[in-house]
């Protein structure tokens, strides 16, 4: 029997490579689908914008592709990279707990040897032996209990050991996965790079085909103020589809709740029926009725339920775990700016004759971290005219902060952000001159001055 067992365990190879399909690849799949209806949604949204739009020619636009390009391998390389720091974490933990059960299942297959010899050595015939001895029939009674308690102790031996097998077998094939996981991981990173380095080269060498367009248009006032308009009008659409999907979930949740309400009063009226006709059999029945309860207590359910350095920035907003109940509105004065660095624009001032900022620019080393200010939900991440790669979060009750000129965009419509979480690095997407962050705060569609509501010391 322990032979049979040993012997099963040894009969597991993993499935080829080329065959195996990880639960990574199934889990990526979906996750994609997912993110490619959002985006679809997305992009026909920013479609709607440039249709109202005359001037088409822009230089930047050229850039496009190539930033979006980058901005994509950089966040893919960073995912990437956190999810092969926690599968190898997963691979160490099976390593250690084959490591335990490997130990454990040959001290159970010594101990099962070990039995198994004193039996052999003992012989087989040692309850026929003892029921024809003619000694004590207490004794012979005792040593009978004592015999089957060691068949039973045998045989449970037994079930764990296989039980264990089993589990190393499990363990095995769960550990390869993981393997051909980093396999899959250290293939995708290496094409993301190549894509990085392809990608950086075609923006260097259009840059320098476009360098005298780009910087004739900075100047002009009239593309500045289409640009200005064109965040507008996204970050006013966005806010309406915010809405649309608020009031749809409240709606979805109160024809839930009257669903239950309605649930709630059958039962209740069914309840109270059959109370009435045991009252009315107990008063044909000559005993006393049974108390009905009080109207009064009732719950009611109709009732609803209660429940040039302009100046420097030198900190960045801390991580924080538990602030996704906070209202945005509490947190002025507290917040901290995204990203370090020199604050080279700042909001109401004016670029030549073109019209006056409506948020900070902040100079910062190309590739710095741009941290979210607050918690939130990501509602766009893309590319968009005058701003490069663009995120922005929004933080409830019609507040939005705004990140544009990123280098590299780090997360994706839809996903939701800590305070103090990396949302982006720095760049000059979009045409921008030079490298750093554009950043905006805005309350129902407005731009406020970001510098009121944050410390920078």
């Amino acid at each position: 029997m322990l032979a049979a067992a040993v012997a099963s365990a040894a009969l597991w190879t993993p499935a080829a490579h080329a065959q195996a399909i990880t639960e990574r690849t199934k889990q990526k799949q979906a996750a994609e689908k997912e993110r490619a209806d959002l985006q679809q949604r997305l992009t026909a949204l920013k479609r709607d914008i440039d249709q109202t739009e005359t001037a088409k020619d822009n230089a930047a636009d050229a850039l496009a592709a190539s930033e979006q390009a980058i901005s994509k391998a950089n966040r893919s390389l960073r995912d990437l990279a956190q999810e092969q720091q926690a599968t190898e974490s997963r691979l160490a933990e099976l390593v250690r707990q084959l490591n335990e059960l490997t130990a454990l299942v040959n001290a159970q297959q010594a101990q099962l040897s070990k039995l198994l010899r004193e039996q052999y050595v003992a012989g087989n015939e040692d309850r026929i032996k003892l029921l024809l001895s003619g000694d004590n029939p207490n004794r012979i009674n005792r040593e009978l209990q004592y015999m089957g308690y060691v068949s039973q102790a045998q045989a449970k031996l037994i079930e764990t050991l296989r039980a264990n097998l089993q589990a190393i077998r499990s363990n095995k094939a769960d550990t390869q996965n993981a393997k051909f996981e980093l396999e899959e991981i250290a293939q995708e990173e290496k094409e993301q790079k190549q894509v990085l380095e392809k990608e950086k080269a075609r923006r260097s060498t259009l840059l320098a085909q476009l360098s005298t367009k780009l910087n004739s248009q900075r100047k002009e006032a009239g593309r500045i103020e289409q640009d200005q308009q064109r965040l507008s009008a996204l970050v006013d659409k966005l806010a309406q589809i915010i809405e649309q999907q608020k009031k749809a979930e409240a709606e979805a949740r109160e024809k839930r709740r009257q669903e239950q309400l309605a649930k709630a009063r059958a039962e209740r009226e069914k309840r109270l029926a059959e109370q009435r006709a045991r009252a009315a059999e107990a008063a044909k029945a000559g005993k006393p009725a049974p108390k009905m309860p009080d109207p009064a207590d009732a719950i009611d359910d109709d009732e609803p339920p209660k429940t040039a350095s302009l100046g420097r920035n030198d900190t960045l907003p801390e991580l924080q775990q538990d602030n996704f109940g906070k209202p945005f509105a509490s947190l002025r004065g507290q917040l901290r700016l995204p990203v370090k660095g020199d604050l080279t624009a700042k909001f109401g001032s004016r670029h030549g004759d073109g019209p006056t900022s409506r948020g900070l620019f902040i100079r910062a080393a190309e590739g710095a971290e741009v941290r979210a200010v607050a918690a939130g939900r990501v509602v766009f991440a893309d590319w968009l005219r005058g701003f490069g790669n663009l995120i922005i979060v929004d933080h409830g009750n019609q507040y939005m902060t705004i990140y544009g000129n990123n280098q590299s965009v780090l997360k994706r419509a839809g996903d939701l952000v800590k305070a103090g979480e990396g949302i982006a690095t720095a760049g000059n997407s979009g045409g921008n001159e030079q490298s750093g962050l554009y950043f905006e705060m805005r309350h129902q569609g407005r731009a406020f001055d970001p510098l009121g509501w944050v410390t920078t010391r």
